[in-house]
């Protein structure tokens, strides 16, 4: 797997034609980053990070942008200018790297074009490529959009343990 986040970048487009860029996130992505998180609605901002906030506080922000790029990846996604960030989709994974967690987000105004589909695509992708087994994702069982995005993307859903609100969304990438 490449460690240079130079050759992580692509250009990808949707089903729907909408073209976008996606390249791993780096420090300097902060400012841009809280910026991105002002155009993302509230539930969504829930969905996220499943609980109620109204901004990303700094140490969040850290901690999407100022990654390992091993255990970690923040993926982000620009319009073509590269100026402005439309979505992100971040993987974290197990010390084992069995099993990596996603989670993305996407600005209001770009929703409904492909662009969640495709950077999911993407993380399963550069996920099994790393080795992993497991894509998971904890849902809220509220957020039926992403439930059933990642159903049509082969992913399974169970209750999570423990919490009644959560659902458990896996595929099997590299099976044993």
């Amino acid at each position: 797997m490449p460690t240079d986040t130079d050759t992580l970048n692509q250009v990808m487009t949707t089903h729907t034609g909408f073209c976008f860029t996606v390249r791993p996130a780096q420090a300097s992505d902060e400012a841009l980053l809280a910026e991105f998180f002002t155009h993302v609605a509230p539930d969504d901002l829930r969905f996220r990070f499943l609980t109620a906030l109204n901004t990303v506080r700094h140490d969040q922000l850290v901690a999407m942008t100022d990654i390992d790029h091993r255990l970690t990846e923040n993926f982000l996604a620009f319009v073509d200018d590269g100026a402005e960030i439309i979505a992100t989709a971040m993987l974290a994974c197990d010390a084992a790297m069995q099993t990596g967690e996603v989670a993305i987000s996407i600005r209001s105004d770009y929703k409904a074009r492909g662009v969640s589909w495709e950077l999911l695509g993407h993380v399963a992708g550069y996920a099994k490529a790393k080795g992993l087994k497991v894509l998971q994702s904890i849902e809220n069982r509220a957020n039926h959009g992403a439930i059933d995005m990642e159903r049509q993307m082969g992913f399974t859903a169970r209750s999570y343990p423990g919490d009644a609100t959560l659902v458990l969304v896996e595929k099997q990438l590299n099976p044993a």
